[in-house]
């Protein structure tokens, strides 16, 4: 600690926007990074603190590692730790993006320009297989084990699963914009089913009554002292999330104004309204920045994915890229505002609840139906990505992609790279890239 006892602002932007900068690879480099910092080389958090803070932010909306980074300035210095931490791992990601968004979308882009984005947008759809697949192991066995509250299994767990990625599947598919309210749904469905389940007695026991939500253990795990991120020493939060609910509940109307209420509608969606991951944005985002809104090609879009994925940071990034495409750098910042806005709403305002919010079994229930859902969703996506490609030969870089992330397990990154120079090495020989 410096200055007393507290870590200085400025320590907090240099260290947050060091990682904002190097931190290639998605939410495992930033966790990495940011746990080598304030575990490892700073001790300013303990090992379960860290990782209660793991568990806690990915059971919340929006990008998960980018909370952890507001959610760790927060306990160093309050609210003021958790903006100055927040934007300096947002920046340096959403400046290169908007560079990078400038080059790529531009009227007339360079010849390997054109080349470099067709062979690794053609590489997306491979990277939204890895991305769900990934995912599916850790959620079916949430899906397959017993409540949260310990009172025992609840049957048919895994033909739930099943059913909910298909949902997930076929609203990504067919419902466009409207994805939100399936995963929503199948989150609640599984709130009731197991909330069911805990009230049915079993043979031979008597009729225990439900448990209140602070009461009861989270399939997470609380702090191994119980002890919520106040108890800890952490700053208290100025006021509740109460006074928030209007003015989210007003965001849908903004929607159908067009324009930049339509570009603030789609960003909300994105940061507050998305579970499962940074890649859940592509089904998300889709069919409005593509079909209804018009900002970009499907081939436009998948330049924009794969934009989020090789550049530092989070990958929500793109939807500043669909900002730039709607309404230029202006847009790219709105949108990028309107996304990561909740998140830091979510950790100023609530993390001195974040204890009872791991132990709430309606809340591990609302995720164990939610996520195979995005599972469903995030798979889907990969074909209308897929069959979006125009050229023969970007099939060909897809093959080769999804063989290289399944098959020999390679990053994602290296692979869009690998991709992109592919692209440019097909412009160079005269294929068609346009």
């Amino acid at each position: 600690m410096e200055h007393g006892g507290q870590v200085r602002l400025r320590t907090i932007a240099r260290e947050w926007g060091r990682i904002g900068l190097v931190g290639f690879g998605g939410p495992p480099a930033h966790i990495l990074l940011l746990r080598r910092l304030c575990v490892e080389r700073r001790g300013w958090l303990g090992p379960a603190e860290f990782e209660d803070g793991i568990a806690t932010t990915n059971l919340l909306p929006g990008p998960a590692s980018t909370q952890l980074a507001i959610f760790t300035a927060w306990r160093l210095r309050g609210t003021a730790g958790a903006l100055v931490g927040g934007l300096c791992f947002i920046a340096p990601g959403l400046v290169l993006i908007l560079a990078l968004s400038a080059l790529f979308l531009a009227g007339r882009p360079p010849l390997w320009v054109l080349g470099a984005a067709a062979g690794a947008g053609a590489a997306v759809p491979a990277v939204a297989v890895q991305a769900a697949a990934a995912l599916v192991p850790g959620s079916l066995g949430r899906a397959s084990a017993g409540a949260a509250d310990g009172t025992g299994r609840v049957r048919g767990g895994r033909a739930r699963w099943y059913g909910y990625a298909l949902a997930g599947a076929g609203a990504a598919l067919l419902t466009g914009p409207w994805l939100v309210l399936v995963v929503v749904a199948t989150g609640l469905a599984e709130v009731v089913v197991r909330s069911r389940g805990r009230r049915a007695p079993r043979p031979g026991l008597p009729d225990v009554p439900d448990r209140d939500a602070t009461g009861a253990v989270g399939a997470a795990g609380a702090a191994g002292d119980g002890s919520d991120a106040d108890d800890a020493g952490g700053p208290p939060p100025g006021g509740g999330r109460r006074g928030t609910l209007p003015l989210l509940a007003a965001v849908p109307a903004v929607g159908g104004l067009g324009g930049l209420g339509a570009l603030a509608w789609v960003a909300f969606k994105v940061g507050a309204l998305s579970y499962g991951g940074g890649f859940v944005i592509i089904p998300l985002m889709r069919d409005d920045a593509v079909h209804r809104y018009h900002w970009m090609t499907d081939g436009q879009f998948l330049n924009a994915v794969a934009l989020g994925q090789v550049t530092p940071g989070p990958v929500v990034h793109t939807v500043s890229a669909v900002g730039y495409a709607a309404a230029g750098t202006l847009g790219g910042l709105l949108a990028a505002a309107v996304a990561f806005g909740p998140s830091f709403l979510f950790v100023i305002l609530g993390a001195r609840h974040f204890g009872r919010l791991r132990a709430d079994p309606r809340v591990q229930d609302f995720l164990t139906g939610a996520g195979p859902a995005v599972i469903g969703a995030i798979a889907g996506s990969a074909l209308p990505l897929a069959a979006s490609l125009a050229h023969g030969w970007q099939w060909g870089v897809l093959a080769a992609a999804l063989a290289g992330l399944t098959v020999a397990r390679r990053g994602a990154v290296g692979a869009l790279l690998v991709a992109g120079a592919l692209g440019v090495v097909a412009a160079l020989a005269g294929l068609p890239v346009a």
